[in-house]
């Protein structure tokens, strides 16, 4: 669940600032809510407004800690501004040995399958909807214990990779995956070389859920998902140790922490 940072009373909300919900840190998703009509902007760029004045942003892993969020309401000239200070985050250190050579060097013969998978998956994260399911209160996608967390620098064999970026739930392969909020599918992918069975969920407005790993896909590109429908299993598809979900989420190219819009289990 998000917590709501900034909030002020109905009557001056219609009038002058943006209803706020998420944590001002690294990592973070933030959604917002204007008047109809109003025009935002983060760090003077143009965010997408919805008809009814929803709204929604991220913050990177490394995030600068101070941004500039405007707006600009129908009726109104001037831009009125926020000044938003995010708290740093720590990551930690994973050690992980046990990995095939193939993964943490891939042959040469390899590298134009890799780089096809890589654009496949930016381009599905790159479509904008106008769909608000992002403004649902998400859900985890999976059951199990929690193995792997967001911004973590993962060592492969002794060497050092790129930061993580998802949530990882290990269960048994078959576990149900679900839906963490309503969208449309827009990869459906049984077996990519680093993630395996691939599925991505378009939530609006850039928001969207990435899930890797899995050993079976129930839905199919194009397809509108509900919150809580079935749409994959848990498996040790692609570069893994054993079985488990990598659940991600993305505001286009930020990468996000699916922990901070979720409960997780104690």
């Amino acid at each position: 669940m998000f917590v709501t940072l900034f909030m002020l009373p109905l009557a001056i909300f219609a009038q002058t600032q943006p209803i706020l919900e998420g944590d001002f840190t690294q990592g973070s998703l933030v959604r917002g809510k204007l008047d109809t009509g109003a025009k935002v902007f983060l760090n003077d760029k143009a965010i997408k407004v919805s008809k009814k004045g929803h709204f929604v942003f991220g913050f990177g892993r490394d995030a600068a800690l101070t941004q500039t969020l405007s707006w600009q309401l129908a009726d109104e000239t001037k831009q009125q501004t926020l000044q938003i200070t995010l708290s740093k985050r720590e990551y930690k250190i994973d050690k992980i040995t046990g990995v095939s050579q193939k993964y943490v060097s891939p042959a040469t013969e390899v590298l134009e399958r890799i780089r096809k998978e890589n654009s496949a998956i930016a381009n599905a994260r790159a479509v904008f909807t106008n769909s608000i399911d992002f403004t649902q209160d998400f859900i985890l996608p999976a059951e199990g214990r929690i193995s792997g967390v967001y911004g973590s620098q993962r060592y492969f064999n002794g060497e050092p990779r790129r930061p993580h970026f998802g949530l990882d739930i290990a269960n048994i392969t078959g576990t149900p995956v679900i839906a963490p909020a309503a969208g449309i599918v827009r990869l459906a992918h049984d077996d990519m070389y680093y993630s395996g069975g691939t599925l991505i969920l378009d939530h609006g407005f850039g928001v969207s859920s990435t899930f890797i790993h899995l050993s079976k896909i129930h839905v199919q590109e194009g397809e509108k998902i509900e919150q809580g429908k079935l749409i994959a299993e848990i498996g040790a598809t692609g570069r893994v140790t054993g079985p488990h979900l990598d659940w991600r989420i993305n505001w286009f190219r930020e990468r996000l922490d699916p922990a901070l819009l979720v409960t997780l289990p104690q």
